[in-house]
């Protein structure tokens, strides 16, 4: 996306022109200031488990404060290979094959700085996560998007296969899917598989909301035959555990790959938060009742949201999984979804993000939007009564 005229920064290199404040800093700033409920940014309200929580307090009380490994501290390694071991039977070297980074957002942006030359193409699907194309943008590669269609967010074979050209080097993969709440299915896997083999293109699989479905089950892209070799595998801790804010992330992968995008992660943040991480070795480590149930207490909100907005009028896409539904606002008269969300939050006091900040295409229907529900039952309910009022053409009161 180039920025109109009026819009370029005069200090940004060309390649980054037109990427600006991102959506979610500029909505969550107009909550605050409205007073509004933030269904726009997706973090939760509340923390996640008292065995996390507590592990990191040890961590910080016992003096690990300091720079931490440069690949991570050993017993995070070792749990996140056990988990890939554990939920996938994957074998991953804890030493050579496993790298912890600060979150995902730094592991996709070393991994595309990694292994993307200036004027390599990279094949993402639309919508996408806007970072991604901020790390392509910073690469000096080329985006080439595959549509997702409305309502399953399905893609059409032959047009993947034709974004493909000499060019391409990577395949963007991110399942369960932000912001569609779509999860990959075997089928739609193998297309993309069959694609990489075809043409010898890596793979960078965004996978952080692998433990948040509701319906379906997550695939590894790098599970399925011809992959294992060529895939980048990324998650973090974050959305799992609801501790957004500790930005830890890991990458895995043949050791070939993980040493590429380690030189490069090692001097953008060199390494991150020493205390978190041991914590984030504890969550792997806990019991499955604890994915199931986060699970379970998602889909939940998933539930009450969609149902209250599709009683305030909003055509609903349920989501298969992660903290975000995307709806169709134009039967209240969105047409233009920014400005509908803009003027949301002084009409009902909640704030939502426009579908838009996450497509190149003009084309698309500019009326989607996107609301998150990883928020505790009572402040969904609440949404839901101020949304109830746009339906009547008033204003639910705050």
């Amino acid at each position: 996306m180039s920025a109109p005229p009026g819009d370029r920064q005069p200090y940004l290199a060309a390649r980054l022109q037109g990427l600006g404040t991102t959506v979610f800093a500029e909505m969550s700033a107009l909550a605050e200031r409205t007073g509004s409920i933030n269904l726009g940014q997706g973090f939760p309200d509340r923390d996640g488990p008292s065995e996390v929580l507590e592990a990191a307090v040890d961590a910080l009380r016992s003096g690990r404060n300091q720079y931490p490994p440069g690949p991570g501290v050993p017993e995070l390694r070792q749990a996140v290979s056990a988990h890939q071991k554990r939920f996938y039977g994957l074998e991953f070297d804890p030493d050579r094959e496993v790298l912890v980074t600060a979150g995902a957002t730094e592991a996709i942006t070393a991994a595309l700085l990694a292994l993307c030359e200036t004027g390599d193409e990279v094949v993402v699907f639309e919508p996408f996560y806007d970072s991604y194309g901020a790390a392509i943008a910073m690469a000096g590669a080329q985006r080439r998007v595959v549509p997702l269609e409305p309502p399953e967010w399905t893609f059409d074979p032959d047009r993947l296969r034709a974004a493909v050209t000499p060019r391409t080097r990577v395949v963007m993969v991110n399942t369960p899917h932000n912001p569609t709440g779509k999860v990959f299915s075997a089928a739609e896997l193998e297309t993309i598989a069959a694609v990489c083999r075809d043409h010898d293109l890596l793979a960078v699989t965004d996978e952080v909301y692998e433990h948040l479905i509701f319906e379906g089950r997550h695939v590894p892209l790098c599970t399925l035959p011809g992959m294992a070799d060529r895939t980048v595998t990324i998650s973090s801790a974050g959305k799992t555990f609801s501790f957004t804010g500790w930005k830890v992330g890991w990458v895995c992968g043949p050791a070939a790959l993980v040493a590429a995008v380690r030189t490069v992660k090692q001097f953008l943040t060199y390494v991150n938060g020493a205390p978190f991480q041991p914590a984030v070795a504890a969550g792997l480590g806990l019991p499955d009742s604890y994915f199931t149930t986060a699970a379970r207490s998602l889909q939940d909100g998933r539930d009450r949201l969609c149902r209250g907005l599709e009683a305030a009028g909003f055509t609903v896409f349920e989501p298969a999984a992660t903290y975000f539904v995307i709806v169709d606002a134009a039967p209240l008269g969105g047409a233009d979804g920014a400005a509908f969300c803009r003027a949301l939050p002084e009409r009902c006091g909640v704030v939502a993000v426009p579908a838009a900040a996450f497509y190149d295409d003009p084309r698309v229907p500019r009326s989607l939007v996107r609301f998150a529900y990883c928020k505790q039952p009572e402040v969904l309910d609440e949404a839901a009564r101020r949304l109830a009022g746009l339906g009547l053409g008033g204003v639910a009161p705050g």
